[in-house]
């Protein structure tokens, strides 16, 4: 293996897992290498020439070393053995043993001390499969968020102390985090003042600070563009990896904050102190806790598995979406490659035409009509994969590429996906063609509707989402007949 300036530590360990121990021998710097996952993420991005400026190890002096160890030391010493294939299975079996008490209502400290060594070492990626693994037995992911704060309290140990993976600048991760930090800014001060609420000093500075959480409220909203990349950009890349289980608890979590910031909303609109107390103290530290999960599980866990590829897939279309309190930095991009999985073709270019019954088109007008139709689209295939939205300037729904190819169940939190799944199972079995919602939303009307797309036979093709704002629709009377000047 050839050793400069660019050569990644990952792979120079990967190749020669003897050279682990020499590292950490040549500067303390490198013990953090020791952390399996550490050196799956820091590895990734780091350079030799970055590791020898971090350990203050002139580069020189660090790569003739290494190399004279590469030429004395027989490949494969001085570090454990990689873990089979088996003894991970035993760990995430021993993983649920854990949880499983926990559900059964064995205190903590109890497990803690039982599995001591182990949660020392276990990783994010081994608790994510546990996860998975509990979920496909029959523990629904409702009642593991339940749960979720106890599991993190009996799991905190392995976390203690791990320097978080460093990442460029610009990186989706390194977004997420500079979002977080803003928004743990934003939800200290609010923990404060609603602290100081419960005593004010007088009517007139109490006031002030109720008016202070207002705005602070409407910033700490923001945190939904947040969780819409999670959903829409992040969770899909997980998913092609056979990751689900995270996804599935997280999003309900999202869903219980959204429902807190509703309850809140009415607190404040109505002057309610005593629901702002009380929903605001409860969304602070749902949000806080969702924070901490973020940085020491669901971010480590997506690093050591997503390629470089598919976090250049996660960036695509998050602009679509937005930031929330920040602007990401610029200037990364995800180097060239195979993806894990590849894109399915968008539509637009060609001039071919494309021939339809009653007439032709080519790609381009067909993407321009349907973009400009006054309704969002959706079409979800017969295999319930999601094949098309229309992105028009301003949807009332969110989308974003990351939802294409995705089974649409995965598109919905858990709270709604038996309705989904009713929809679709009634329209394959043919008892139902059509279903229709309508609710009210930040002052509009709005109109859903979900159609059965069959073929000439009748068999089932795919289903069709319409929504539209009906407000205006809804209020028109009499006629109109002419243009207006």
């Amino acid at each position: 293996m050839k050793i400069d300036k660019n050569t990644k530590v990952l792979q120079l360990l990967e190749e020669n897992p003897n050279l682990l121990e020499v590292l950490v021998g040549i500067s303390p710097e490198f013990k953090k290498l020791r952390n399996p996952l550490l050196r799956k993420t820091i590895g990734r991005f780091a350079t030799l020439e970055h590791a020898a400026q971090t350990s203050g190890v002139p580069f020189e002096e660090l790569s003739r070393k290494i190399s004279e160890a590469m030429i004395h030391a027989p490949a494969g010493a001085g570090e454990k053995p990689a873990q089979t294939p088996e003894e991970r299975a035993e760990r995430i079996e021993s993983l649920k043993e854990i949880v499983r008490g926990l559900h059964e209502g064995i205190a903590p400290e109890t497990q803690k001390a039982r599995f001591a060594a182990m949660l020392r070492e276990v990783s994010a990626s081994e608790i994510a499969e546990m996860e998975q693994s509990l979920i496909k037995e029959g523990i629904s992911a409702e009642e593991i968020k339940n749960l979720c704060d106890v599991h993190v309290q009996v799991f905190a140990e392995s976390f203690e102390g791990a320097e978080p993976p460093k990442v460029p600048a610009g990186h989706p991760v390194d977004t997420f985090r500079k979002e977080n930090a803003a928004l743990g800014e934003v939800a200290d001060r609010i923990r404060f003042l609603l602290e100081e609420l419960t005593d004010p000093p007088d009517q007139e500075t109490g006031q002030a600070w109720i008016e202070e959480l207002k705005g602070l409220f409407v910033d700490l909203a923001q945190i939904e563009k947040h969780y819409l990349r999670k959903e829409n950009q992040l969770f899909p890349m997980l998913e092609k990896h056979g990751v689900t289980g995270p996804s599935k608890v997280m999003w309900a979590l999202h869903d219980d904050i959204r429902s807190i910031f509703k309850e809140l909303r009415t607190g404040l609109e109505n002057g309610d102190n005593e629901i702002i107390l009380g929903e605001g103290t409860a969304l602070v530290t749902i949000i806080s806790d969702m924070i901490y999960k973020e940085e020491n599980i669901l971010f480590p866990m997506a690093m050591e598995i997503l390629s470089e590829s598919d976090w250049g897939r996660v960036l695509e279309g998050s602009e679509e979406i937005g930031y929330a309190l920040i602007e990401p930095e610029t200037g990364w991009q995800a180097s060239t490659g195979p993806l894990s999985e590849a894109p399915p073709p968008r539509p637009g270019g060609g001039e071919a035409p494309l021939w339809l019954s009653t007439g032709g088109l080519n790609p381009k007008q067909l993407d321009l009509i349907l973009t400009s139709l006054p309704v969002d689209i959706t079409f979800v295939d017969a295999q319930d994969k999601v094949q098309y939205y229309s992105a028009q300037p301003e949807r009332i729904f969110p989308r974003s590429p990351g939802i294409i190819g995705r089974e649409v169940q995965n598109c919905h939190p858990p709270s709604s996906v038996h309705v989904v799944q009713e929809i679709l199972d009634s329209f394959r079995d043919g008892s139902r063609d059509t279903a229709d919602f309508w609710i009210q939303m930040g002052g509009q009307f709005i109109l859903i509707r979900y159609f059965a797309i069959r073929d000439e036979s009748g068999k089932y093709e795919g289903c069709l989402e319409v929504s539209q704002d009906v407000t205006e629709i809804r209020n028109l009377d009499g006629e109109k007949r002419l243009l207006d000047r």
